[in-house]
């Protein structure tokens, strides 16, 4: 595994892996910004109270925790955030990755974005419901979010990569197989993702590690 990590820190600087990064950060950043907007545009321009009535000084105030939750929240959101916009640019980090380390490697069949669209939005669901079932942990034990989320991510970044050359049904089979090993590789990727900035640098990195990752586990 740490090869894994060692060829996919080797390949960042690769022209796709940038291109990817970039198309990927803007949409990502478009999200947060649209929801912290959307957020603040739902707040009422006043706030009035009974037998007190308007409370010009609290709608400033309110406008103020609003943002700085939503900032907090996008530490925890950007996880699914980031994974679906790169997972609609996964095929390009595959393409580099594989051109320059499995040559001889074939995509038994290719993924259509409205499937790719479908299982996302099926990654999203599932990220949500965990989340909020394990939320009540997260402030007594901060690392139960990583272990939590590693297991979602490892589970969906080698979906995603193993579904391309060996088909569901078998992806599926070598997860069961080796799903220590993927959920571990997930919590590796999970750490760093709530890290302001790298985090904008960790899908592409991640998804590189992933494909890695399956060609070492499919060979066995």
């Amino acid at each position: 595994m740490i090869g894994d990590v060692f060829k996919a820190l080797m390949q960042v600087s690769d022209p796709k892996f940038l291109n990817v990064f970039i198309r990927g950060v803007a949409m990502t950043v478009l999200l947060l910004v649209s929801s912290i907007m959307a957020l603040l545009w739902a707040l009422p321009n006043s706030i009035s109270v009974p037998w007190f009535g308007e409370l010009v000084w609290l709608t400033p105030l309110l406008d103020g925790f609003a943002v700085i939750s939503m900032i907090g929240l996008s530490i925890i959101l950007m996880i699914p955030v980031a994974t679906i916009c790169i997972g609609l640019f996964l095929d390009r980090i595959l393409d580099a990755v594989e051109a320059k380390h499995y040559p001889d490697a074939r995509l038994v069949r290719k993924v259509g974005i409205r499937e790719t669209i479908i299982d996302l939005l099926s990654f999203l669901s599932l990220f949500i419901v965990i989340n909020l079932l394990a939320l009540v942990f997260y402030p007594f034990l901060p690392f139960v979010f990583w272990i939590v989320n590693g297991v979602l991510l490892g589970r969906e970044y080698f979906h995603m990569v193993a579904i391309r050359h060996v088909g569901r049904k078998e992806a599926k089979a070598l997860r069961r197989n080796h799903g220590l090993k993927i959920s571990i590789a997930g919590t590796l990727l999970a750490m760093p993702l709530t890290l302001p900035l790298l985090n904008l640098v960790i899908p592409i990195f991640g998804a590189a590690m992933f494909t890695h990752l399956f060609h070492r586990l499919a060979a066995k």
